[in-house]
């Protein structure tokens, strides 16, 4: 049986899954999904001004981490944005 990888994506509202996609791994780089986790969780629910504020520098004074991306290796590779809403991106096989 020949197994396939893909990201698996979820978004959350505090604890109500809001978003679930699989998309085949080759399709984006860990890069791509930094960059796709960040626009996805504004889009769910970011202000403007949080936006922007996310962008400024980080030690300005309305620096907000709203977009930071976590990346976890251990015991899985795991990626995660946002607090409320959320979102996640992990490898799965199947």
């Amino acid at each position: 049986m020949i197994t396939k990888k893909y990201w698996r994506i979820v978004g959350y509202d505090s604890t109500t899954q809001i978003f679930e996609k699989l998309v085949p791994l080759g399709t984006l780089s860990q890069k791509q999904m930094t960059e796709a986790l960040r626009v996805l969780v504004a889009r769910a629910g970011l202000t403007f001004d949080e936006i922007l504020d996310c962008h400024t520098r980080k030690n300005a004074k309305t620096y907000r981490a709203l977009l930071e991306v976590q990346v976890d290796s251990h015991p899985k590779f795991f990626m995660s944005c946002g607090s409320n809403p959320h979102f996640i991106a992990y490898v799965v096989e199947k």
